[in-house]
């Protein structure tokens, strides 16, 4: 039986496929669902067919469309379970899988819970390990095995949800000075730039990662994401320029990376937790390396965890919590 894992969140839906405890596929496609429920059957559409079963955990209740959190689990459960059939489970986190109809009668074991699902998986394969998973848009930082928090707003106060993320955090959310040629400045506090468009004037971006229109609407080549990050700074960009603007954009990063880093440091300093390996995960594992190595831990990806094809590998690591509920679905957890 083949069973389909998928993590519906406000930006991206990722699928997930496994057969017999083996990842057969796995996949990011952009969903904005802050433009309605539509694009989340057109993503659908594009997911794989092939499954016999399928296991969901989300995020997508935070998004704007909905005025609630309960409102959108419901919302969400009650789409998915048309789209894709009777035989959907919905995963409740502490609780295990569900029905819809489970779901929906407890919509907060089921609101935000994929960070949940990558951590009891690596709990099983791995014991005392940190789970660093950098998303699009936040980053989740979890001792496996003991997890402090279950909501978003517990994990915020505990350190293990840090709002920030690979691509779609906005620079000024990051920080509000920077240097440009040597001298500190302040930016300007409007969305002129993400973080996709400092990676990429770095020249650190994936290309296959960032699937969302940018701020401006523009294409995404060094040249014009170095115009948005310019603005920022209230200048036009230079490409000939462009080693003062790394330095820039350099030290931009280098911010985020920190706050990240300190969510982690909060989450280690609490009493009776006993790590000695970082799992790095999602579309920045390799930026969680980086915080790996300033807690002085190994790092472990995710997909070294996994049985899977060697052509979706990096996609498991990717993709981590669509492939974990797939994955304890398929053991009945």
């Amino acid at each position: 039986m083949r069973t389909a894992g998928y993590d519906v969140g406000g930006a991206h839906l990722k699928v997930a496929l496994v057969e017999d405890g083996r990842v057969l596929a796995a996949r990011q496609i952009a969903c904005p669902l802050w433009h309605g429920l539509d694009r989340l059957d057109i993503a659908l559409r594009e997911a794989t067919d092939q499954a016999d079963r399928h296991a969901v955990t989300m995020t997508g209740e935070l998004t704007e469309i909905f005025p609630s959190r309960q409102v959108g689990v419901g919302a969400l459960v009650e789409h998915l379970r048309k789209s894709l059939g009777d035989n959907t489970l919905f995963y409740r986190g502490v609780h295990g899988f569900g029905t819809a109809e489970q779901a929906i009668a407890h919509p907060d074991q089921v609101a935000s819970a994929n960070f949940l699902a990558t951590a009891q998986f690596v709990a099983r394969r791995r014991s005392q390990s940190l789970l660093i998973d950098m998303g699009s848009t936040t980053t989740d930082i979890i001792v496996c095995d003991s997890p402090q928090g279950l909501t978003d707003a517990e994990r915020l106060r505990t350190g293990e949800l840090v709002y920030t993320g690979l691509t779609r955090t906005l620079v000024p959310t990051v920080t509000t000075r920077a240097p440009y040629a040597g001298i500190w400045q302040g930016l300007a506090r409007d969305g002129f730039a993400t973080m996709a468009d400092v990676r990429r004037v770095l020249g650190e971006l994936p290309e296959d990662v960032d699937v969302h229109a940018t701020v401006d609407g523009r294409g995404t080549s060094v040249e014009e994401s170095l115009t948005r990050l310019a603005r920022g700074f209230g200048r036009d960009g230079d490409i000939a320029d462009l080693d003062v603007w790394q330095v820039s954009a350099a030290n931009i990063r280098d911010v985020q990376l920190h706050s990240i880093e300190e969510g982690a440091r909060q989450v280690l300093a609490q009493p009776g937790i006993g790590v000695d390996a970082v799992v790095t995960a999602g579309i920045g594992s390799y930026e969680a390396v980086k915080i790996a190595q300033r807690l002085d831990l190994p790092a472990i990806d995710l997909s070294d965890l996994v049985d899977a094809e060697a052509s979706c590998r990096s996609w498991v690591t990717r993709c981590a919590p669509a492939v974990a509920v797939a994955l304890l679905c398929e053991l009945g957890s």
